[in-house]
């Protein structure tokens, strides 16, 4: 493959190690996007944060919390291959992409369970490593535009793997487009500075909707026809305690009530994992559960006494452990 990308090692004759691991850079959550010529803004997509790891043409996935998630997704697998690249390590999302152009996990959820995967897409949007070069030193935008070059040079590939654009300009001009196609919301990202691991504010995220994960402590019996559950217990850590923060009861499917009874089952325990414990009926009669479960649960605000108002189950967050759920609050 020749080109700027090929051309990289060609500089040096000094190789630098694959990382054995993925480590991604992560948004830190604010009320507005920023502003000025340094930021560039992309479309904050609704699936699974993946790194991809080629090592001699080995195609291995990995998650945010370094679980190996190969064997689930070996359609991109194959895509990746066809990118035809040495070593390399690239980060990126998969999701599966609404017929109006919005990414949807719940979607995805639906996919993975019915085993339909030629609907996903891999958006990728990093480049950490190149063929015996580390790049993660270098300006976002030079890695992006490596990136683009690889991925638009294997046009069969790209159904699959698909480079994540960017825009310049106004923050709070692109969230508002986004926000008006129905997006989830914008991730901006300082075009210049190196790749940096964990949560820093290189990278500021703007969310169109009140979204975030939660650990389930709990649930409820179902009433009248329903099956499965009535709602869950959901939750978030705070000074060393899962403090209880509301019951969710939308947004599942029946075939989802009954998976997640199944699963809740297995956990169930007769201590409340909640501190302090809720109060009234609800306290009385619910079921507790081993708080190990993760859920995304849409919601339009936080109450004063720190409960979710309006909340939506959105899908099982089996890529975050429920050790790491806090709340999520713009500074």
């Amino acid at each position: 493959m020749a080109g700027p990308a090929r051309n990289l090692s060609a500089r040096s004759s000094r190789r630098d190690a694959l990382p054995q691991s993925f480590a991604p850079q992560l948004p830190t959550l604010v009320k507005s996007p920023p502003t000025g010529r340094q930021w560039v803004h992309e479309i904050k997509y609704d699936g699974y944060r993946i790194g991809t790891r080629i090592e001699r043409g080995d195609v291995k996935l990995i998650t945010r919390n370094s679980n190996d998630w190969t064997a689930t997704f070996p359609d991109l697998v194959v895509a990746v291959k066809e990118l035809s690249l040495h070593q390399a390590l690239i980060d990126g999302e998969v999701a599966v992409v609404l017929p109006n152009g919005v990414t949807s996990f719940q979607a995805l959820q639906g996919v993975l369970k019915q085993h339909e995967r030629s609907r996903l897409v891999y958006f990728v949007f990093d480049l950490l490593h190149l063929d015996g070069r580390e790049l993660s030193g270098l300006p976002l935008e030079e890695r992006k535009a490596i990136l683009a070059r690889l991925v638009s040079e294997v046009p069969s590939a790209n159904a699959i793997v698909r480079y994540s654009l960017h825009f310049e300009g106004d923050g709070a001009e692109v969230l508002r487009e986004a926000c008006r196609m129905g997006l989830e919301g914008i991730v901006s990202k300082h075009r210049d500075l190196p790749h940096q691991p964990g949560r820093s504010r290189n990278w500021l995220k703007t969310k169109c909707v009140k979204r975030q994960e939660f650990v389930i402590g709990g649930f409820t019996e179902p009433e009248g026809s329903r099956a499965g559950i009535g709602a869950l217990l959901v939750g978030i850590n705070e000074d060393r305690h899962l403090r209880f923060s509301g019951k969710v009861g939308t947004g599942f499917t029946s075939d989802v009530l009954t998976e997640l009874r199944r699963r809740l089952d297995r956990l169930e325990q007769q201590e409340c994992p909640f501190s302090p414990k809720p109060a009234g009926a609800l306290g009385r009669m619910a079921h507790w559960v081993k708080p190990e479960l993760v859920a995304e649960v849409a919601f339009t605000e936080w109450t004063e006494d720190g409960k979710i108002r309006h909340p939506s189950f959105q899908g099982l967050r089996d890529d975050k452990p429920a050790s790491e759920i806090r709340r999520e609050e713009p500074p």
